[in-house]
């Protein structure tokens, strides 16, 4: 006897949990990288409001204060992965970015106690705070069924272009209007507080923990990532598989590329303004301006190459496998090339020189699809703590970076000193691809289960034993995680 269930809903729960990652990355990121726009509007008087004070810090205070950041977040990205898994996503990222936005309203007045010593103390607490990542990759775990992981993993992503986007933009206005450089802290302190409670409200960690999804889209979700699991409490239980992460040739591949692809987009995201101040002249406002075009073609260029990917997936023109690496390739030389261009132009050609970087960073968004949800490829039960060791690392490399330019530019109007900026990231670029290009996998590891797999009781399985899902128009996915046109009907008949 057949029974057909309602039609999953287009737009769903999944979605809505999709657009609040969207939002509270957005505004997680803007916390994170408003400080290059600030620094630069701190140590320059851009603001029409006389009274907002103005400091004369060196290069070097400069450099400690944009890596500050990062060495709180290196200690807080392991520990992050374990809590979500722990205690579910839902509480560590609204805590975590609560913390972060109280810290950002008391930034101002801490600066005018102590100075740039109190803004790399409040920014390392701030670090602390910053669970991002391990949330979200733990979050679309949970709630992304297989056929949708592409689509609604690199919309939820493309919450970093936006912030990054708002960080530079209306942090460079803000800091030029008669708020000064201390309203770019209470505006994104703002933004934050009403996220979180958004995220209160309709959060929730799994389609199982809320009362408001429809039951065809909660089968549709669970009988997707939750067959093999008997119960939250097992899953609690299940053991980390240390020695099968660490000795996977994938997962380092993966981590190479992602620290890669962290090093030079932090060169751009903390040193951008600098060197549009510096080598090329640009006021704050144009500064502003132009800061923030490479991460708006970046957030624009998230979207196409999402509808090319699902494309390509829906009608397996390529693997899961093919498609990561095509994209992280792109995503990887693509910049590589272009900033050994930048080094070489000067003030004189300001186009080209806005161009360029423009090109290099707005290409980069292909490294959401190529690298950014492998995480999630290589073990759907433990993205959570994969997340937090890669951010570990990343968060390492992003605080190495404004330190070693900090001792390869001494004068930021220098362009020869840009230049060995820019030919080392392309260097890092490069070699962090060809190691992803050689090991990397879009194929589940075999650690990701225990030995002794799970099973559900056969009257739990019996809804989703031949369960089936149509998708109009797809000729089926079989690579893992493929796209899938939209309108997802699931039926499901009893045996």
């Amino acid at each position: 006897m057949e029974e057909d269930l309602e039609k999953v809903p287009r737009l769903g729960l999944r979605h809505l949990q999709a657009a609040l990652l969207f939002i509270g990355l957005a505004a997680n990121t803007i916390l994170q990288l408003n400080v290059g726009v600030t620094v630069v509007a701190m140590t320059n008087a851009t603001s029409i409001n006389e009274d907002t004070p103005h400091y004369n810090w060196t290069e070097s205070e400069k450099s400690y204060i944009l890596s500050s950041f990062y060495w709180g977040s290196t200690l807080a990205q392991f520990p992050a992965g374990y809590l979500c898994k722990r205690f579910g996503s839902k509480a560590v990222l609204l805590w975590g970015t609560l913390g972060s936005a109280l810290l950002s309203a008391a930034t101002p007045h801490s600066i005018y106690a102590a100075g740039w010593q109190a803004f790399c103390l409040i920014r390392l607490l701030q670090g602390l705070c910053q669970v991002t990542w391990p949330c979200i990759h733990q979050h679309l775990a949970n709630w992304a069924p297989e056929a949708e992981r592409t689509r609604l993993g690199a919309f939820a992503y493309t919450g970093f272009d936006c912030g990054n986007v708002l960080a530079m933009y209306a942090a460079g206005t803000i800091a030029s209007s008669p708020l000064g450089w201390p309203g770019i802290s209470y505006a994104s302190s703002g933004l934050a507080l009403c996220w979180c409670l958004l995220w209160l409200l309709l959060g929730a960690n799994r389609a199982s923990e809320t009362r408001f999804i429809g039951q065809a889209e909660r089968e549709y979700i669970m009988g997707d990532l939750q067959m093999q699991m008997s119960s939250k409490k097992r899953e609690r239980r299940r053991a980390i598989p240390w020695r099968g992460i660490f000795t996977s040739a994938p997962f380092y591949a993966l981590l190479c590329a992602r620290c890669a692809d962290t090093w030079g987009l932090a060169t751009m995201q903390a040193e951008l303004p600098a060197y549009l101040s510096g080598v090329l002249r640009l006021e704050m406002q144009s500064n502003a301006v132009f800061s923030a075009l490479p991460f708006l073609l970046m957030w624009a260029m998230c979207y196409v190459y999402l509808i090319v990917a699902d494309t390509l997936l829906q009608y397996k023109c390529l693997s899961l496998t093919a498609l990561r690496k095509t994209y992280n390739s792109i995503a990887l030389w693509a910049p590589a090339s272009i900033m050994l261009a930048v080094g070489f132009v000067g003030v004189d050609q300001k186009s080209l020189a806005l161009l360029l970087v423009t090109l290099s960073v707005g290409v980069s968004s292909a490294a959401t699809i190529g690298s950014e949800l492998n995480t999630i490829d290589l073990s759907p039960n433990h993205a959570g703590i994969l997340a937090g060791i890669l951010s570990t690392f990343t968060n390492l490399v992003a605080l190495c970076t404004p330190l070693v330019v900090g001792l390869l530019v001494t004068d930021a109007t220098q362009r020869s000193e840009w230049q060995l900026v820019f030919s080392l990231a392309a260097g890092v670029l490069f070699a962090g691809n060809v190691i992803y290009l050689i090991w990397g996998t879009a194929v589940t590891q075999p650690w990701n289960e225990p030995q002794e797999q799970l099973q559900l009781p056969d009257e739990e399985l019996k809804p989703f034993k031949n369960a089936r899902l149509e998708i109009p128009g797809a000729g089926g996915g079989a690579d893992g995680g493929g796209g899938g046109g939209v309108g997802l009907g699931l039926h499901c008949k009893d045996p």
